[in-house]
């Protein structure tokens, strides 16, 4: 019983150790694909966040007066899923959503609606 006890305590400690080691020396960054190149984000910055928001209901807002609806909500949640940002309104505000703007198709126009 005692070295079940202690096996558990190692393994916690462990778990512990690792837990800390990967938030201070973890990976600094990842590249996030836009355009053709990437973009480097660091994550040891505490205000960088990705929010998670509903994409359906964002686009579903953003393509309501669109006329070709079903082209714009697929287009929209393509953008969505990648940016983690949709602009408001039905037309325009890209600037509020660099990385929505950011996006082109291969004849590089605007991918995003």
């Amino acid at each position: 019983m005692d070295f079940r006890l202690f096996i558990l305590a190692l393994l916690l400690l462990l778990q512990a150790f690792a837990e800390a080691s990967s938030n201070s020396t973890g990976v600094a960054s990842f590249l996030e694909n836009t355009n053709g190149g990437s973009k480097k984000v660091d994550l040891k910055n505490k205000d960088f966040q990705l929010q998670k928001i509903n994409c359906k209901y964002e686009c579903s807002r953003r393509c309501s007066k669109a006329s070709k609806r079903k082209r714009c909500k697929r287009a929209c949640k393509s953008c969505c899923h990648r940016c983690h940002c949709v602009p408001p309104g039905t037309y325009g505000n890209k600037d509020l959503c660099p990385c929505y703007a950011s996006l082109k198709t291969h004849g590089n126009k605007p991918k995003c609606p």
